[in-house]
């Protein structure tokens, strides 16, 4: 294992062989009410040394934004409410302020390219916006959603998901009106009769959308105990061709459950994975990707404190996930199908990883918290 600290780090992408690309953003200033900022450093893919950096990126309200590698070769950020194209020696080539000024949630590439944000709102409806993936200029005229919209955008080809409070929606790129149109025949209620508070980020598997509730939280520097609502969280599954299909599930059962984060889903093993971040459960449940019958518990942890997004790699079925104890991060490997740990190592971190690792190039895996990333390699 090799460590650096860090600076609030979000997530680590990867360019042309050899190429590692680290996004990080300040923190105190909106502590102070003041406007924040990101950086992008391209960084050694073994030592994690820094190798050139941007200049510093406005952001205003922070939040951890997205960073992404274009099909052009140029690099995309989106923090606060401010949209950044760095070419690949980080210097920045196209900027744009958003409109809304509140932090935006990342954002989404659709297959023809256009890139879509939207702000992370919790009282007023959600405003999305369509980019130009080479200039940043709006494609559309902004699109207000119906309900406030905490989670991340997700996609499939040229549609948008947009989990809001308490309904999904979807919207398709419209040839003839030169932008996005609200499917108004696919709009389930995930929450149903439940007092829960708002889902986090769906998963598409191209049958279903998967997704976890109860996302209100009090997160400073840990997940566990971080849980504000009175219920348990629960996995939801809900069929992207009929609304009226939803399927739920607890995870743990115990009162305070909450996530920050999506299930992991794996149609090619039929194995899907909930957790309880601040109770300290993990399930996992066997699925059929095409049938509504309802999924089976596979297997189950108490004690585990996962909280990040996790990764699942190749075809072997071995999961990387953290695994929260006394101030220190673990990262372990788990089979998916039997939940055997195959490895664990302990990081150097104080807090538990809510943010996105990567798999590196030669069976390693970049493994990113907020104050720290590690690579991590199989022997």
């Amino acid at each position: 294992m090799t460590h650096r600290r860090t600076q609030l780090s979000t997530m680590v992408v990867l360019g042309e062989p050899g190429e590692v690309f680290l996004l990080t953003h300040s923190a105190l200033r909106a502590k102070l009410g003041l406007p924040t900022t990101a950086r992008v450093d391209q960084i050694d893919p073994i030592t994690l040394k820094t190798i050139r950096q941007s200049p510093r990126l406005p952001g205003g309200p922070m939040w951890p934004g997205g960073l992404a590698m274009l099909a052009s070769g140029n690099i995309l950020v989106v923090y606060g409410r401010h949209a950044h194209l760095l070419n690949r020696q980080l210097q920045v080539i196209a900027h744009r302020e958003l409109m809304i000024d509140e932090p935006h949630n990342s954002f989404v590439v659709l297959d023809n390219g256009w890139v879509v944000t939207k702000n992370l709102s919790q009282t007023t409806a959600a405003c999305i916006q369509v980019l130009h993936p080479d200039t940043l200029l709006p494609v559309c005229r902004p699109i207000q959603c119906a309900e406030p919209s905490i989670a991340r955008l997700s996609a499939s080809g040229n549609t948008v998901y947009v989990a809001g409070m308490r309904h999904l929606y979807r919207y398709r790129v419209d040839d003839q009106a030169q932008g996005l149109s609200l499917d108004k025949d696919w709009i389930p209620d995930y929450m149903g009769t439940s007092i829960n508070t708002f889902g986090w980020d769906m998963v598409l598997d191209g049958h279903s959308a998967w997704l976890m509730d109860n996302g209100h939280h009090r997160y400073l520097f840990k997940m566990v105990g971080a849980g504000v609502s009175p219920t348990a969280n629960r996995l939801v599954r809900v069929s992207l061709s009929n609304p009226d299909q939803v399927w739920r599930s607890d995870v743990s059962g115990l009162m305070g459950g909450s996530v920050t984060n999506p299930p992991l889903v794996s149609p090619l093993h039929g194995v899907v994975l909930g957790y309880d971040s601040a109770n300290t459960v993990l399930k996992a449940w066997r699925f059929q990707a095409d049938s509504v019958r309802a999924p089976e518990l596979l297997w189950s942890k108490s004690g585990f404190g996962c909280a990040s997004h996790m990764l699942l790699m190749d075809r072997s079925g071995v999961l990387w996930i953290n695994d929260y104890r006394y101030l220190t991060e673990h990262v372990v490997a788990l089979d998916l199908q039997s939940g055997h740990e195959l490895a664990r190592i302990k990081t150097p971190g104080h807090m538990q990883g809510v943010v996105f690792p990567c798999p590196g190039w030669n069976r390693d895996v970049y493994w990113v918290s907020m104050d720290q990333v590690c690579r991590i390699a199989l022997t």
